[in-house]
C-alpha cells in the first residue's frame, strides 16, 4: 500500500534571525518568523509525512504554544515525526517540496537541502527533490514578506 501527504507552511520574514531552510543556513539579511528556527521546508514535510500516515499535523505534535520548542531545531522536529510515521509501520518512499519566494535565490541551496532532508530520514539520496520557484510579485511572497513551501510525501508499507 501507498500513502500519499501534503503538507504547507508559511511564515514571515523577521529581522535578527537567521534564514534555515531544509537544514541549511542560507545567507539572507532576514530570517523567519516562528516558535522554532522557523524551518518552513522541514514543516512542510513534517505535515506531509504526518498526513500521509494519518497521524494528525505539526502543530498537534510540537504546538507552538509550548516553551519546550522554543528555538527547537526542526530537523529534530522532522526526525521525531518520521520516528512516528515509523511506528505507524511506513517509511518514507519519497518526497517532493516546492518552496515559494521571491528572495533569497535558492538554486545554489538546493541540492544541499534535498541531501541534509535525505540524510536525517534515513532516505537514499534523490528520495527527495526541491524546487524554488517565485510568486511573480504577487500576494505576501511576491511583496517579500515571507516564504510559503508545498510539500508532498509518498509512504509506503515497511
Amino acid at each position: 500500500m501507498i500513502r500519499v501527504g501534503i503538507g504547507y507552511d508559511s511564515h514571515r520574514f523577521e529581522e535578527g534571525r537567521p534564514l534555515v531552510l531544509g537544514g541549511i543556513r542560507i545567507p539572507h539579511p532576514h530570517g523567519l518568523a516562528g516558535q522554532s528556527d522557523a524551518d518552513a521546508v522541514a514543516h512542510a514535510l513534517i505535515d506531509a509525512m504526518l498526513g500521509a500516515a494519518a497521524a494528525g499535523d505539526i502543530g498537534q505534535h510540537f504546538p507552538d504554544t509550548d516553551p519546550k520548542w522554543k528555538g527547537a531545531d526542526s530537523m529534530e522536529l522532522l526526525r521525531s515525526a518520521h520516528q512516528l510515521v515509523r511506528e505507524r509501520g511506513y517509511a518514507l518512499a519519497q518526497a517532493d517540496l516546492v518552496i515559494i519566494t521571491e528572495q533569497p535565490k535558492l538554486g545554489p541551496h538546493l541540492a544541499a537541502m534535498a541531501a541534509k532532508l535525505a540524510e536525517r530520514l534515513g532516505a537514499p539520496p534523490g528520495s527527495v527533490s526541491l524546487k524554488a520557484k517565485t510568486n511573480e510579485g504577487m500576494g505576501f511572497i511576491g511583496r517579500g514578506e515571507g516564504i510559503a513551501v508545498i510539500a508532498v510525501a509518498t509512504l509506503e508499507v515497511r
